[in-house]
């Protein structure tokens, strides 16, 4: 493994709170208290996300068009935010349940400014980015790759929000951002097309 990668902790397959329970549970929440997460709850959060679920390393948490996955998720930590892990943006890696660092530093500000300046980012202790690259989407299904690309996102957005909640993480999905400014702020490609930011953080 790259010394830029930093290996995560297993996914944890047998949780304490129901799905059921966790749907009823379920709350967006705009503010957070400074605690730091655990490493152990970002790992499990990002793979509810997109962790691969079976042992070919083929299929994942969320149902993809044609099994061909375009999306990307990063984390941006914010100092102080994860236990044991540095501010930076981690581009998460499903294969390898790993995050490889994109950016070093704390662009939490830099990410408020692309929110048109939604200071929840700021006070995450870190911020789920959701990207889509369609042209993977787009090799077999043509002009409906965009649509079955979001109706995914939907799809892993809502496992990532469930899985919040089963762990006592506040999140909220994000819709209102610029598009070129998140890119630019995680470091994305220019294929990767901004879909979802999901601030992560203990209650207030």
């Amino acid at each position: 493994m790259l010394k830029s990668q930093v290996k995560l902790p297993a996914p944890n397959l047998r949780g304490k709170v129901s799905v059921e329970e966790a749907m009823a549970r379920r709350r967006s929440v705009r503010h957070y208290g400074p605690k730091a997460l655990p490493l152990e709850t970002l790992s499990q959060i990002l793979w509810a996300g997109q962790g691969i679920t079976d042992s070919e390393g083929v299929f994942r948490t969320a149902p993809s068009a044609g099994a061909l996955y375009p999306l990307e998720l990063y984390a941006v930590v914010r100092k102080g935010g994860v236990e044991g892990l540095p501010e930076g943006v981690y581009h998460y890696l499903p294969k390898e349940h790993a995050l490889a660092l994109a950016r070093a530093g704390d662009f939490a500000s830099e990410l408020e400014d692309a929110t048109w300046g939604q200071e929840i980012v700021k006070e995450a202790a870190a911020t789920v980015v959701m990207m889509g690259v369609s042209g993977r989407t787009a090799e077999k299904y043509g002009r409906r790759a965009t649509q079955y690309m979001l109706q995914e996102s939907g799809h892993a957005a809502q496992n990532i929000f469930l899985q919040a909640t089963t762990l006592g993480v506040c999140t909220v999905t994000m819709g209102a951002f610029s598009e070129g400014a998140v890119r630019r702020a995680v470091g994305a490609g220019a294929d990767e097309r901004p879909l979802y930011l999901q601030p992560l953080g203990t209650p207030a």
